[in-house]
C-alpha cells in the first residue's frame, strides 16, 4: 500500500508556493526549491522540471531531484523525444503503470532513471503557449493514478507563470544603450476621464512599446553609495514584494495570484541583482549599476520578438524604481508609487493591479481610446486615470507637480498657486458626495412609489464589500473574464469554482448573474491570437469565441453551475446574435450538468438563463430571445456602438458615440416591450445609465432594473427618488416621436433638471 498523498489545496495554496521564494539567490535555487517541494509533497522518488525553448524547438532539463545533476542544463529532448517531449507535443498528460514499457520511452544514458518505474508528466502551459513540462517517477510499478494526475496539472498551473519567466531568464543575452531625457514645455493637456474627481502627485513616465523613450531614469542626484547600502536596499525590496504579494493575496484573491512572482525571481537572478553587485564591486555607483542593468533589460524586452517579453519592460523598470527609492536616504521608505502620478503608454490588467497595490495617486495613459477593461478595473479599484492622445505627455521629466482633474478630463502640469487653491475645493467636493453613503436607503422608489432595483455590476470580488454596505438589490453583472485578463493564462475548472464561489456567498441579498466570457473587441487575451484581428469587434469574440472554443466553455459553466449550487444563480450569455447562439449556449449548459453528474459533483440544476441584448441582430430578434430566455440585459456599450457603427476606443469619432440617437432610444424601447410582452425580466447596464437624462427616460420606458457600479448606488438613488413616473412615461413616449439627435437632446434639456 503506497504511502497517503498529500491533499490539493495544500499543495496548490498561495502560501506554500510564496515560500519557494526564499532561496538566497536565483532561477536555479528556486526551480531547484520547486522540484524539492513537489516531491515531497507526492512522494516520489524523482522529480524534473524541463523548459522549453521557441526558439530551438528543444526542451531542456533545468531542475531534477533524482536524476543526475550533471543533467541539468545538458539534457535536452526535442518534441518528438522520449515520454516528456510527447507529453509537450500532444499538449496532454502522460501517466504510465511503468514508462521503461512505454513505445515512447527513451532511455539516457547516466540519468539514473533505470530503477524507476512509474511515470507521470504533464504539460505546463500559459493559455496555449508551451512553458515546459513536470515529470515525477517512483520506483513502485503503477505508484501514481489520475488523481495524482489532476494534482500535478493543478500544480503546474499554479506554477505556469512564475516558470515562464524562469525560462527568459534562462535564455537571455545582454547588451546595453545608454538612456535619454528630454522635456516639453507643456502645462495643460485635456484628456478624457474614467470616472470623476481629482488626484495630486509628482510625475513617474512607466511607458512601453516606445524604443528609445522607455528607459528608466533618476529622479535625483542624491542616493546611498555603498556596497552595503545596496544590500540593504535589495532586501527590503524583496521584504515589501513579499508583504505586497501577501496583502493582494487577501484582498484580491480573485486577481492577484502570485503576480509579483515575476518581480521576486527577477531580484534575486544573477544576471539581474547579481550583474549590479558586480558593478558595484568594480566602482560604479550603487544607483548607477541599478540604472545601467534595468535599462539592459528594457532594451532586451522591448525589442524582443516575443510579445510576452516586450510586457516585461514595465516588470523590470517597476523593480528598478522600487530599488532606487530604497537606495534614497529619505527615512520610513516605503518603495511604492505613493504621491505619484504614473505615466505609461499601455497599460496590462496585471499591471495596473501592481500599480493600485503600491498606492499609485493617479494614471495617465497615452491613447485616445479608453479600453474598456483597463477603465473598468481602474474604476474598480478607485484610481484616478486619464487616457489623452496628446503624446507631450511621454516627454514629461520626472518628479512635476501634476494634478489630474477627472470632472473635467484635463491634466495640469505644475499648477499655480490659484489651480491648487481650486483642487482643494475639488476635493472639499469630494468629501461632500462621499456623505451620500451614508443616506442610502433599503430599497430605491420613485417620488410615487413605483420600486425600482438597483443591481451592482461587479468586476472584483472586492466591489462586493461596496455593493453590501451601499444595499444593492442582488448582482445583475459580474464580468468574469477579469480573471482571464488579469492572469494571462486560462484558469483551471478549480480556480474559477473558487472565484464564482466567492461572488455568489459574499453578496447579502438578491440574485447573482454571472456573465460568461467576454473577450474580444478591447478586450483582447494576449493568449488567444485567434480573437485579435484586424476589427476584433467583430471578429471571434465573446459567445462566439465560447461556441467554438467548447472545453473552455463547458469548463466556465461547471464550475459557475457548481459556485451557484445554493443560490439564485442566473448565468448570463453575451454577445447574441441570434434565437440560435441562446439554444446553443442552452445545449452547453445542459451538458456541463451532465459532466457534473458523471463526476458526482452537486451544482445548481435550475439555474436561470439570459442573453445580453447588444446586436442590432438581437434587437430584431427581441421577442423570440425573450420567449426562450428567463431574463435579458441590455448592454448599452456595445448596443450603440454596432446600431451606429461607431467604434467606441476610437477618439476621432467619440462625439458620434450618443445614446440619444433617436434610432438607440427606439432599439431599446422595442426591447422592453418584448420584455413586457412575454413578462421577460430586464434589466440595463453600461454607460447610458450614468445620463440621468436618459435614466430619467428609461425609468419612464418601464425599465425597473439597473445594474451600475457599486458607488453609483447613492447617487442613483436621490435621483430616482425625484422622479415623477406618470410624467416620466409621458415624457419617453414624446422622446419617441422625436427624429433627430439635436431634437431629443434639446427635448432632455427641458425636461430633466
Amino acid at each position: 500500500m503506497k504511502t497517503q498523498k498529500d491533499d490539493i489545496e495544500l499543495i496548490c495554496s498561495v502560501g506554500e508556493l510564496s515560500d519557494l521564494f526564499n532561496e538566497p539567490r536565483g532561477v536555479s535555487a528556486f526551480l531547484q526549491k520547486v522540484v524539492d517541494t513537489v516531491s515531497k509533497h507526492m512522494h516520489s522518488d524523482v522529480c524534473s522540471i524541463y523548459l522549453f525553448n521557441e526558439k530551438d524547438r528543444q526542451l531542456t532539463l533545468e531542475a531534477t531531484r533524482g536524476l543526475n545533476p550533471e543533467l541539468i542544463g545538458n539534457l535536452q529532448l526535442s518534441l518528438d523525444e522520449g515520454l516528456v517531449g510527447i507529453t509537450l507535443k500532444r499538449l496532454h498528460s502522460i501517466l504510465e503503470q511503468d514508462g521503461r514499457e512505454s513505445d515512447f520511452y527513451k532511455a539516457i544514458d547516466n540519468s539514473g532513471e533505470e530503477t524507476y518505474k512509474a511515470f507521470l508528466a504533464v504539460p505546463i502551459l500559459r493559455g496555449l503557449t508551451r512553458i515546459g513540462v513536470l515529470a515525477v517517477q517512483h520506483h513502485k510499478v503503477g505508484y501514481f493514478d489520475k488523481k495524482d494526475s489532476r494534482v500535478l496539472k493543478a500544480i503546474a498551473s499554479q506554477l505556469a507563470t512564475t516558470l515562464e519567466n524562469a525560462r527568459m531568464l534562462t535564455n537571455m543575452s545582454r547588451e546595453s544603450t545608454k538612456p535619454k531625457q528630454s522635456q516639453t514645455d507643456v502645462h495643460i493637456v485635456s484628456g478624457t476621464a474614467v470616472g470623476q474627481g481629482v488626484a495630486r502627485g509628482r510625475s513617474f513616465t512607466l511607458e512601453s512599446n516606445a524604443p528609445g523613450k522607455q528607459y528608466l531614469r533618476a529622479s535625483s542626484d542624491n542616493y546611498l553609495e555603498t556596497h552595503e547600502d545596496f544590500k540593504n536596499a535589495l532586501a527590503q525590496t524583496e521584504k515589501q514584494l513579499k508583504e505586497l504579494q501577501q496583502h493582494l493575496d487577501e484582498e484580491l484573491s480573485d486577481m492577484a495570484s502570485m503576480i509579483f512572482s515575476a518581480h521576486i525571481l527577477m531580484l534575486k537572478d544573477e544576471s539581474f541583482s547579481g550583474e549590479m553587485e558586480n558593478l558595484i564591486q568594480l566602482g560604479t555607483k550603487p544607483h548607477t549599476s541599478v540604472l545601467q542593468v534595468v535599462n539592459r533589460f528594457v532594451d532586451i524586452f522591448s525589442t524582443a520578438d516575443n510579445s510576452r517579453l516586450q510586457e516585461k519592460v514595465q516588470d523590470v523598470k517597476d523593480l528598478g524604481h522600487r530599488l532606487l527609492l530604497n537606495l534614497s536616504p529619505q527615512e520610513d521608505q516605503s518603495g511604492d508609487y505613493s504621491g505619484q502620478v504614473v505615466i505609461a503608454q499601455e497599460l496590462l490588467p496585471s499591471e495596473l493591479i501592481k500599480l493600485s497595490a503600491q498606492k499609485v495617486e493617479g494614471l495617465i495613459l497615452f491613447g485616445g481610446g479608453a479600453s474598456a477593461h483597463i477603465s473598468i478595473l481602474a474604476a474598480s479599484l478607485g484610481i484616478n486615470l486619464i487616457y489623452t492622445d496628446d503624446e507631450r505627455v511621454l516627454d514629461l521629466p520626472e518628479d512635476l507637480d501634476i494634478i489630474l482633474d477627472g470632472n473635467q478630463g484635463n491634466i495640469i502640469i505644475e499648477p499655480d498657486e490659484k489651480t491648487s487653491l481650486r483642487f482643494d475645493e475639488l476635493l472639499q467636493t469630494q468629501a461632500k458626495m462621499a456623505q451620500l453613503e451614508e443616506q442610502v436607503d433599503e430599497e430605491t422608489r420613485t417620488a410615487c412609489g413605483r420600486r425600482i432595483d438597483l443591481l451592482a455590476s461587479i468586476n472584483l470580488l472586492s466591489d462586493i464589500k461596496s455593493a453590501n454596505r451601499l444595499k444593492a438589490d442582488g448582482i445583475g453583472l459580474y464580468r468574469s473574464e477579469f480573471p482571464f485578463l488579469i492572469r494571462n493564462d486560462f484558469p483551471t475548472e478549480e480556480e474559477q469554482f473558487r472565484v464564482y464561489h466567492n461572488v455568489t456567498h459574499d453578496i447579502n441579498r438578491g440574485f447573482v448573474t454571472l456573465r460568461t466570457l467576454d473577450i474580444g473587441g478591447d478586450k483582447i487575451l494576449s493568449y488567444v491570437p485567434e480573437a485579435q484581428g484586424d476589427n476584433p469587434f467583430l471578429g471571434l469574440r465573446a459567445l462566439r469565441f465560447l461556441l467554438k472554443n467548447k472545453k473552455i466553455f463547458v469548463g466556465q459553466l461547471k464550475a459557475m453551475l457548481r459556485a451557484g449550487e445554493d443560490c439564485d444563480l442566473r448565468i448570463m450569455f453575451p454577445l447574441v446574435s441570434s434565437l440560435d447562439d441562446f439554444l446553443q449556449a442552452k445545449t452547453m449548459v445542459e451538458k456541463s450538468m451532465e459532466f457534473l453528474d458523471r463526476d458526482g459533483l452537486s451544482y445548481n440544476a435550475k439555474p436561470k438563463l439570459g442573453v445580453m441584448i447588444e446586436l442590432p441582430s438581437a434587437v430584431f430578434m427581441v421577442n423570440e430571445l425573450a420567449m426562450e430566455a428567463d431574463f435579458m440585459s441590455i448592454g448599452t456599450n456595445d448596443l450603440v456602438q454596432y446600431l451606429l457603427g461607431v467604434d467606441r476606443t476610437n477618439s476621432s469619432v467619440a462625439s458620434l458615440f450618443q445614446g440619444e440617437h433617436p434610432a438607440v432610444l427606439k432599439a431599446i424601447n422595442q426591447v422592453v416591450q418584448a420584455s413586457i410582452t412575454h413578462n421577460c425580466h430586464l434589466s440595463m447596464c453600461g454607460n447610458l445609465t450614468k445620463d440621468k437624462r436618459l435614466l430619467y427616460i428609461f425609468v419612464g420606458m418601464g425599465i425597473k432594473s439597473f445594474s451600475v457600479a457599486p458607488q453609483r448606488i447613492p447617487m442613483m438613488q436621490a435621483f430616482i427618488g425625484g422622479i415623477d413616473f406618470k410624467k416620466a412615461q409621458q415624457d419617453a413616449e414624446e422622446v419617441l416621436k422625436l427624429t433627430t439627435t439635436e431634437d431629443v437632446i434639446t427635448f432632455l434639456e427641458q425636461r430633466v433638471p
